[in-house]
């Protein structure tokens, strides 16, 4: 009898969720400092704005994780 190994248990299922996840947190990072930009916006600014975004990107990332967690019990 084999086990069936969880939807991600792979070590490369593993890496290509990490991948994904850092590309989210990026993407939404990189759209804050984008507004920014065509804001015209100092670049001070843009790198606050991006760090905003990023700690943002990270934020909507546990959020969406913890609902598909609770929704699998």
């Amino acid at each position: 009898m084999t086990r069936r190994r969880g939807r991600g248990s792979t070590p490369d299922g593993r890496r290509s969720r990490r991948r994904l996840a850092a590309g989210f947190v990026l993407l939404v990072g990189l759209s804050g400092g984008t507004m920014a930009l065509q804001g015209d916006a100092s670049v001070p600014t843009i790198g606050l704005m991006t760090a905003i975004g990023l700690v943002a990107g990270g934020a909507l990332l546990w959020y969406l994780r913890w609902i598909a967690s609770s929704g699998s019990r």
